[in-house]
């Protein structure tokens, strides 16, 4: 049973992943989709340049809404019905990010044993995205805005490797003219999202943990989302089966680092969880 559901999440992943970049005429020819649909967003984080990309980023969104100096309406009125609805079921189901680091995790290796000591350290790091989110996603863009007349999506520009990996890379390679403007951004993109692939291979997840501001948006509406983990407290015995050995170091069910991936519903032998 439990093989049965890790297969269902799986399918629901690449699903979500194929959905997000359906316009595939432009897979293979360096440009980037022009779909209608741009003008609104998906869940999960796909960049808005990734050339099948048929709609847009949510984070990428709200950074360009603010530092255009407008107000985000529209993006903050649709993370806000994405996030009552979901929370952070978003990351484990319709995140392609999210898949990509699964996979990664896969290739065998070495895993960072979880401790004591190395729970500790990671909570005090997941901190980190929310740092992210107050000032790559809402303070620069405005700042900048407010000083030049015009803002960047700075976490896009800098740190995010979405579109290193799903845009970047794919449109330099098949578009001679960008190959020839590539600079010290693109190099520096590139090098970071090649040190998130390897630290994936022997991490589970640390772009969602400690970086990705989404992740961190969804995680507010964590305890109350309509869909998720249910914890019938008469039936748990606080045993600490279902989070001892949660691979994104959560301290209870539905906390800010849950992401429902639905593991620790096989693990609890008196059916608390559903």
């Amino acid at each position: 049973m439990a093989d049965i559901q890790a297969v269902r999440r799986k399918l629901i992943q690449f699903t979500a992943m194929l959905v997000y970049n359906a316009d595939v005429r432009h897979w293979f020819t360096g440009s980037i989709s022009d779909s209608p649909l741009k003008h609104g967003c998906v869940p999960g984080l796909n960049c808005y340049s990734c050339p099948g990309a048929i709609s847009s980023c949510p984070l990428g969104s709200l950074q360009n809404t603010i530092g255009g100096g407008r107000i985000p309406f529209f993006v903050t009125g649709f993370l806000l019905l994405t996030g009552t609805l979901l929370g952070r079921v978003v990351c484990s189901f319709l995140c392609p990010v999210g898949l990509v680091q699964e996979l990664l995790y896969k290739i065998p290796s070495k895993k960072i044993k979880k401790t004591k000591r190395s729970l500790k350290i990671t909570r005090k790091l997941s901190l980190l995205k929310y740092i992210l989110l107050a000032l790559f996603v809402i303070a620069l863009p405005l700042i900048f805005y407010l000083k030049n007349g015009i803002g960047s999506p700075f976490f896009c520009k800098l740190i995010c490797p979405a579109g290193t990996l799903g845009a970047g890379i794919p449109l330099v390679i098949a578009n001679e003219s960008l190959r020839q403007a590539i600079g010290f951004l693109f190099s520096w993109k590139v090098l970071l999202s090649a040190a998130f692939i390897i630290v994936s291979i022997f991490m589970f997840r640390p772009f969602c943990r400690f970086f990705c501001p989404l992740g961190a948006i969804y995680s507010f509406f964590n305890k109350t989302a309509l869909f998720g983990i249910k914890l019938d407290i008469k039936k748990c015995t606080h045993c600490n089966a279902c989070t001892g050995p949660c691979k994104m170091d959560t301290l209870q069910v539905n906390d800010r680092e849950c992401i429902r991936c639905g593991e620790c519903i096989k693990r609890c032998r008196f059916g608390a969880l559903k």
